[in-house]
């Protein structure tokens, strides 16, 4: 505890939790009734506002005021306080009945004995300091609130006793933390980093100096974790079971693609493919992830930025069995991307159960099936708990039995008026590319009719959901296109709007259990969006294969972290996400407190803040200390 007096001598302020008290002074009214009398006075009394609310304390009495009016009596106090704390007003006279409210405290109040600056022991600062309060400072200060929050759960996921398995040194610990919390509150490249880190609280919540560091360090970090990334993870995924009892039989896996600033010339999976991203103009590699049912990250994989998704499933069980064991009976969830006949043979050779979205030309089959309303019943969908008058469309499924097989037909009202749109968006962007090559054709700029082919044929293949209903010729003699809508495909294509299909082996679940297995996979399609856009995973700017893939593990292992947050806070029904859980402490902060002393020797004291009512209730729930660190005093 420091115990401050002014330097005035005035009343001496008790600090027990935080180096900054509020003292305010003010005037309150009493009343007493003696011999059928009522008797008025007027007490001055001191409010100290402390972490656990406010205090207040009676310095003296003031007689009777009523005589003056009320609006003087704060007036009063204010003087009376400016004086104690030896605040003299340059424009204004002295007031006799100040000063002699001011010596009648100082009376009543035996003096607080001030020690002489020489007198201060070399080990450490004396309780009791006379301090210049009105050149007290803050300085240094230091956003702590997440990094507090977020390396609470690295501690919790035990991933400092995972890398010092794996021959990690305390250094490389910490940097591997530093980079991980970078990529979870504000992602930057290693080259920024350090100026980051020191822009933080990081420093003072690891105990470490990172006054020097630079951005050689960091890159050396990211060479020394490539090869220990499978261990680590397959590690981490061990201890998250254990924590939070996951379902070890549920695999969710999807694919996605980012893309590269540069040629990337030494990165050989560095290649131009179908672009996720929506930049066909850069190179890009594909990502390969599996989740566990409720989101944690199992497994991932970086294949080339070419590779077709249908390739790389063996791949990816190949890994799972390795990495984290694959019990036979186990239920794989993919997307349609993988729906080919060698996959779902993949799964079923390794003794495995799959659910998987048909891909888009097996729903002409069922039409009939679709069109029949008999069968289909509704899904019960629950809105959001933080929008209890959110509107669920509708969504119907019906099951169907075919040979060792069961197909779910789906139907969404929110899916139709997607589809349509998207139909109706691409057929209008067929129409006008079509009236564009007719005029190539008129201006002279396209004679040859083979090339004239081959353009319909680019045509066809840039719009296959319209261009089957239409058919699309060319007549050489008047050198014109033709081009006429199948009705009859047109009207299957409209019935098919909003219409999907399931495939499952499973012929244990229902249609609606089978709807909400495959429903899961939201789950890693949040996680690459979580990935790519809070954990700002792209465009990657390195060139060298193995920073590329532990650029990516560090961003997966920020993921592990974030889904920590987000469970813990879900598993006591709080629907919130880690941004708002990052916005919500971004102002706990850590400063320096300075006060400067009559020996001119200055008292430094480094402490966090008093977290706000939001803030605390929040590491209640996520059940963390509020304290960030314990005080640090340092004379100087």
């Amino acid at each position: 505890m420091v115990r401050i007096v002014t330097k005035s001598g005035g009343i001496p302020l008790d600090l027990p939790r935080s180096p900054v008290t509020i003292v305010t002074m003010y005037v309150r009214q009493t009343t007493r009734r003696y011999k059928d009398k009522t008797y008025t006075n007027y007490l001055l009394v001191e409010s100290i506002h402390t972490p656990k609310g406010p205090r207040q304390k009676v310095i003296c009495s003031l007689g009777d005021l009523s005589p003056r009016p009320a609006e003087e009596w704060l007036r009063l106090a204010r003087k009376v306080e400016d004086a104690l704390v030896g605040q003299a007003n340059l424009f204004s006279s002295p007031d006799p009945e100040v000063e002699q409210i001011v010596r009648q405290i100082r009376t009543r109040q035996a003096p607080t004995p001030q020690p002489l600056a020489g007198s201060l022991p070399e080990s450490g600062p004396a309780d009791l300091i006379s301090v210049h309060t009105d050149s007290i400072a803050m300085t240094q200060p230091r956003s702590a609130g997440p990094l507090h929050v977020g390396f609470q759960f690295w501690k919790r996921l035990g991933l400092d006793a995972i890398l010092q398995r794996h021959g990690f040194s305390p250094r490389a610990i910490q940097l591997t933390c530093a980079m991980t919390m970078n990529r979870l509150i504000h992602p930057d490249s290693e080259h920024a980093m350090p100026r980051w880190i020191r822009s933080t609280a990081l420093a003072d919540i690891l105990g470490v100096d990172f006054t020097a560091l630079a951005d050689d360090p960091l890159y050396r970090n990211l060479d020394r974790l490539h090869p220990n990334r499978a261990a680590i993870e397959s590690d981490l995924v061990e201890q998250e079971r254990q924590l939070f009892q996951l379902d070890p039989t549920i695999y969710l896996y999807d694919l996605t693609s980012t893309y590269f600033e540069g040629q990337a010339l030494r990165n050989p999976k560095a290649q131009r493919g179908y672009a996720r991203d929506h930049r066909p103009d850069c190179k890009q590699v594909v990502i390969g992830l599996v989740i566990g049912r409720e989101g944690f990250p199992i497994a991932h994989e970086i294949f080339a930025g070419n590779t077709q998704d249908r390739k790389t499933l063996g791949r990816m069980l190949d890994l799972l069995k390795d990495r984290v064991g694959l019990r036979e009976g186990s239920t794989v969830v993919v997307d349609r991307g993988l729906a080919y006949a060698e996959n779902l043979k993949e799964i079923r050779d390794r003794k495995l159960h799959y659910v998987i979205a048909g891909r888009q030309p097996e729903r002409d089959e069922w039409l009939d099936d679709f069109e029949q309303e008999e069968g289909f019943e509704p899904v019960p969908r629950s809105p959001s708990p933080q929008n209890r008058f959110q509107k669920k469309s509708l969504v119907r499924v019906k099951a169907i039995t075919r040979d060792a097989e069961k197909i779910v037909l789906c139907t969404s009202e929110g899916r139709t008026a997607k589809d349509r749109a998207i139909r109706e968006k691409q057929e209008g962007r067929f129409l006008a590319d079509l009236g564009r090559l007719q005029r190539r054709i008129d201006g002279g700029r396209l004679k040859r009719e083979l090339k004239i082919g081959e353009a319909i044929g680019r045509l066809k293949q840039r719009y296959p959901r319209v261009a089957r209903y239409h058919a699309v010729g060319y007549d050489p003699a008047s050198g014109k296109l033709s081009h006429e809508p199948n009705a009859e495909k047109k009207t299957k294509a409209e019935l098919l709007d909003g219409g999907y299909l399931l495939r499952t082996d499973r012929m244990d679940l229902t249609a609606h259990e089978a709807w909400l297995t495959y429903m899961t996979l939201t789950r890693a399609e949040s996680a690459f969006r979580s990935i790519k856009t809070p954990l700002a995973e792209r465009p990657i700017f390195h060139h060298l294969e193995h920073r590329v893939e532990t650029h990516i593990f560090l961003c997966i292992l920020a993921y592990h972290v974030l889904v920590a947050i987000e469970t813990t806070l879900l598993n006591q029904g709080v629907h919130t996400s880690w941004a708002t859980v990052r916005e919500i402490v971004a102002n706990h902060n850590v400063a320096t407190i300075v006060l400067p002393t009559d020996g001119g020797k200055v008292l430094r004291i480094r402490k966090g803040t008093t977290p706000e009512p939001d803030q605390l209730e929040l590491y209640r729930l996520l059940n963390i200390p509020a304290e960030i660190m314990q005080p640090i005093k340092m004379w100087s």
